[in-house]
């Protein structure tokens, strides 16, 4: 069976301007179909459905969106595009003007949280940021 599977994302009359945002923010984003309830889109090849639900169910960090960016300037452009006008958190975590959260990792934490003597200094590093900075993370 090859029936489609892809994320609904409930916003309270933004759909649009949301969507917009994030396919700006992901240079490959593109509107594939848009009324005055719904916008789809596609972002890093993945389709999503952005709907005017709304003020009924708001975004909670229970469900994110991770980023693994391989540099330093990466996790730059999507902190600051991504965050601006939202809420900058602890460990990489940020939630966007709309309220949808998501994780800016460095695609190597999962390398130096392997190795059993590393991963306790890591581990303290990161828990006094926000922003990841690969080359503290490294240093630790």
């Amino acid at each position: 069976m090859s029936a489609p599977l892809y994320p609904c994302l409930w916003f309270d009359g933004n759909a649009k301007e949301a969507a917009d945002l994030y396919c700006t923010v992901f240079k490959d984003g593109k509107i594939l179909q848009e009324n005055p309830m719904v916008v789809t889109f596609i972002v890093k090849g993945m389709k999503f459905m952005a709907l005017n639900g709304g003020p009924h169910y708001q975004f909670t960090p229970a469900t994110s969106f991770v980023i693994e960016c391989d540099t330093q300037e990466e996790i730059d452009y999507f902190w600051e595009k991504l965050g601006d006008g939202g809420r900058y958190d602890r460990c990489g975590w940020l939630t966007d003007r709309f309220g949808v959260s998501w994780q800016v990792v460095p695609t190597i934490l999962g390398q130096l949280m392997s190795d059993p003597e590393r991963a306790p200094r890591v581990t303290a590093a990161f828990l006094k940021m926000d922003k990841f900075d690969i080359e503290a993370l490294l240093e630790a």
